[in-house]
């Protein structure tokens, strides 16, 4: 689990490897992450966007940005929390993923980034 915490909000992560996936005659090695987030600031704020990047051992990256996070732009007050799971797939067993929510204060319209911290994908194997 890592966590990082910006401007009052704290973003924890957590993942789990679940096997490999064959897509187009390739194998994959799938990830789920589960993210928190928690507002511990004294603004009520928005999730607007998201910004990730995903690196793989095979010097690959992919980047994915967009509007809110699994089809939600979730508003937090205070003291809220709000939690999602998505997941990747990599080429190698090996990689990792940070970046970054837009969050916006819900009186003062202002925009401000997250930060998401890196977090490591690994099979079993390779983290025994």
């Amino acid at each position: 689990m890592v966590e990082q915490i910006t401007k009052g909000i704290k973003i924890i992560v957590e993942t789990k490897y679940n096997g490999t996936s064959y897509r187009n005659n390739r194998l994959y090695y799938v990830f789920a992450y589960f993210i928190t987030i928690e507002n511990n600031s004294e603004q009520t704020v928005k999730l607007t966007d998201r910004f990730w990047q995903i690196f793989d051992s095979l010097n690959k990256t992919e980047i994915v940005e967009g509007e809110g996070v699994v089809g939600q732009t979730p508003i937090l007050k205070p003291n809220d929390t709000y939690s999602y799971s998505s997941g990747c797939f990599l080429e190698s067993n090996i990689g990792s993923m940070k970046g970054f929510y837009t969050m916006q204060n819900t009186k003062t319209l202002e925009h401000f980034k997250v930060t998401i911290p890196t977090f490591q994908l690994l099979t079993p194997i390779v983290s025994n």
